[in-house]
């Protein structure tokens, strides 16, 4: 894989590692400003511990990118800047959206299949499929590293041979994804939270009081994954904690989280407010599957079957996907990044996504279209100019402003 100069635009082709979410994002962004691109993406060749498949932009977690209210939250504000920016992934997130009430939720394998096609039908884009083990070579002037939180192994010890400070690292879970005709309308019902959206966007499985606590008593004993020994200082990404481990935390505290009953009138007993509500989203076009909100966990697979059978209208549900726990990797990006995403102990390299240490789709792809509009602008000659400090896209100024010695991965 050498360089690549193309007779249409007379520029060197720019090499992004890893065709996620940022990386996809910042490969269009460069072809978009007539410049060559050099996709590489491991993925079939090798995969990760999370991930399903080989397409680009596959979203491991969850198939949300929270809310896209404009006016009234900063998620949302967001979506509107990048889809004035040109973003490959806020066009396929709308071209695949999925009902979600005020939230932008896609179907997952639409999306992931809409990124790469259009990518792959961009005449100055190349996909190469196969694993970069190791730093790039030095006649790669011009390279994003976008492998994100699963970087393989060798890659990253080679960034932490060049840097001299090891990666950092956070658990993430995902939520388990449940079959729509396994689950029981007798008890559940379609609303989404004061009747955003279109109204009807959510499955919510209502709880009494008793039936509250013993879910909780039951699923605090429910046997977890363990972890190895140098696994075990690792946090968990505050944003993305398991349910048992919100659990730990008090017994009201999922009542008062992703369970909560507000904004819900259950249609079986209007006179009756359940105590606790678990809510399911869409999370394919057919309606025909849907992931439990805010239920990423860590409990072992026939423990997730046994302890989420206890929620009223759930007693006979088939999951499609059960959860899991993976840990991410990034990098000290204040002390490692300048403010154009380059490393400062090899200018040539650009970091991206969630590898600089946001973490959510949304900030990922950001951090994606600003790299891949600053390699852009140095391959035509010009100065990247960054956004000025606290502005948007928020997540940048997340990735390179300074902070504490050991920044923790944020999505704001």
């Amino acid at each position: 894989m050498g360089m690549k100069t193309t007779q249409t635009t007379g520029c060197a082709a720019v090499h992004v590692i890893g065709g996620g979410l940022a990386g996809s994002e910042a490969a269009w962004q460069l072809a978009r400003r007539g410049v060559p691109v050099i996709l590489c993406e491991m993925r079939p060749v090798r995969s990760t511990a999370a991930h399903r498949g080989g397409g680009l932009a596959e979203l491991v977690c969850s198939n949300s990118f929270r809310s896209d209210d404009a006016e009234a939250n900063a998620v949302g504000l967001l979506h509107e800047e990048m889809r004035r920016a040109g973003s490959l992934i806020l066009s396929a997130a709308d071209a695949t959206r999925v009902p979600a009430g005020s939230a932008l939720a896609v179907d997952r394998e639409a999306f992931s299949a809409r990124v790469e096609a259009a990518l792959a039908a961009e005449p100055l884009v190349t996909i190469r499929r196969g694993e970069v083990a190791g730093l790039p070579p030095p006649e790669w002037d011009s390279v994003i590293i976008a492998t994100g939180p699963l970087t393989a192994p060798p890659f990253a010890e080679a960034m932490r041979a060049l840097t001299g400070e090891d990666a950092l690292a956070f658990f993430d879970a995902i939520a388990p994804v449940v079959y729509r005709d396994s689950i029981d309308f007798a008890k559940a019902w379609y609303q989404s939270r004061y009747d955003k959206g279109g109204g009807r966007d959510y499955i919510n499985c209502p709880l009494s009081r008793e039936q509250y606590e013993a879910f909780i008593a039951v699923l605090l004993s429910a046997e977890a994954m363990e972890f190895k020994d140098w696994e075990k200082d690792t946090p968990y990404f505050e944003g993305c904690l398991p349910i048992e481990v919100m659990a730990v935390r008090g017994p009201e505290t999922l009542a008062h989280g992703p369970m909560k009953p507000v904004g819900l009138t259950n249609p079986h007993a209007p006179d009756r407010r359940p105590y606790a509500v678990v809510q399911l989203r869409q999370d394919n076009a057919l309606g025909t599957l849907y992931n439990i909100v805010g239920f990423q966990t860590k409990l072992r697979h026939g423990e997730q079957v046994r302890v989420f059978r206890m929620i009223p209208g759930l007693e006979e549900a088939e999951f499609a996907r059960l959860g899991g726990l993976h840990r991410n990797t990034f990098v000290n990006s204040p002390s490692l990044l300048d403010a154009t995403l380059r490393l400062k102990a090899r200018p040539a390299l650009r970091l991206a996504g969630q590898i600089t240490g946001c973490e959510g789709y949304v900030e990922s792809a950001a951090i994606g279209l600003l790299a891949g509009r600053f390699a852009a602008a140095a391959r035509h000659g010009s100065a990247p100019v960054p956004p000025p400090a606290g502005g948007r896209p928020l997540a940048r100024s997340s990735a390179t402003t300074p902070a504490a010695p050991r920044p923790k991965p944020s999505s704001r």
